[in-house]
């Protein structure tokens, strides 16, 4: 049985799931057609339920998870890996209490969960400008934003360009709610037999565990998508997103999920939610 899988070509997608397309574990007789995207394309892909299995923001499945159910292996939370508001204009990061409503922001996606953090963090910076993650460094740099909202491997390399962080927004997050910072998670349509849905559960975790055990073993996977990143950048680039969450959500996993769902709903920002959101393995 073929089914079609979405995800970025992000070392830490690339390195959970080398696994399970390369067949290094027993796929028990699936196969996969792979689409590699940006995040925010895949999150749109989502919201129109063309992919069997995706990867996609925990914003944006506030508004897919009528078509999908989220696995329990594969995601990206965590505590000092959210996103961070940066800027090219020093005194911007010095005066983060007043900034003003007409800087123009870079910003990743409108359905990123870095775009929901700023939204809660800063509700009154509203003039956004949508970008692909990868250009919002060179978006400031060249003037075309007063501020940039970033995400993956940027905060790796931001400071090498004479930039500066504002805020770190999982910080922000954490000291609001105690809570690992929920950022992406894998999700199937709920059309698949209930079987189906489990077996991919089941070896989305088994290509995860292989990936700690053989943590080289995808390396020319990984370097052939990751856009000419440097093997140590990465690898800390894995480090961040890739953790036990990604094997295993376990109570504290879904527990800031929920917190992210509720917050966003009291504030009006989400749809209500369906209240059986999870793929029970």
């Amino acid at each position: 049985m073929k089914i079609s899988l979405g995800f970025s070509p992000c070392p830490n997608d690339t390195f959970i799931f080398d696994a399970l397309i390369h067949h290094k574990i027993d796929t028990e007789g699936l196969e996969f057609e792979v689409f590699f995207d940006d995040v925010e394309t895949l999150n749109q892909k989502a919201m129109k339920g063309e992919l069997d299995i995706t990867k996609l923001s925990f914003h944006a499945f506030a508004y897919a998870c009528h078509h999908y159910a989220l696995l329990d292996a594969g995601s990206a939370l965590g505590f000092g890996v959210g996103p961070l508001l940066i800027c090219k204009d020093k005194n911007l990061s010095h005066d983060i209490e007043n900034l003003a409503a007409n800087l123009k922001i870079g910003i990743p996606g409108k359905y990123t969960t870095a775009n929901f953090l700023l939204g809660i963090a800063f509700p009154h910076l509203t003039y956004k400008q949508e970008m692909i993650f990868s250009d919002i460094e060179a978006g400031l740099l060249n003037n075309e934003i007063d501020l940039g909202l970033i995400i993956h491997e940027n905060r790796f390399t931001y400071t090498e360009k004479g930039l500066h962080k504002v805020i770190d927004l999982g910080y922000f997050w954490e000291q609001l709610t105690g809570c690992a910072i929920p950022l992406g998670g894998i999700v199937i349509n709920r059309n698949l037999d209930k079987g189906v849905q489990e077996k991919v559960n089941r070896i989305l975790r088994k290509s995860v565990e292989f990936a700690f055990a053989n943590p080289k073993s995808g390396i020319e996977f990984i370097r052939q998508h990751a856009q000419e990143m440097n093997e140590e950048v990465m690898y800390k680039h894995i480090g961040l997103y890739v953790n036990e969450y990604s094997i295993n959500l376990g109570d504290e996993g879904r527990k800031a999920i929920n917190v992210l769902f509720n917050i966003a709903q009291e504030k009006g920002l989400i749809p209500a939610i369906e209240k059986s959101i999870y793929l029970i393995p």
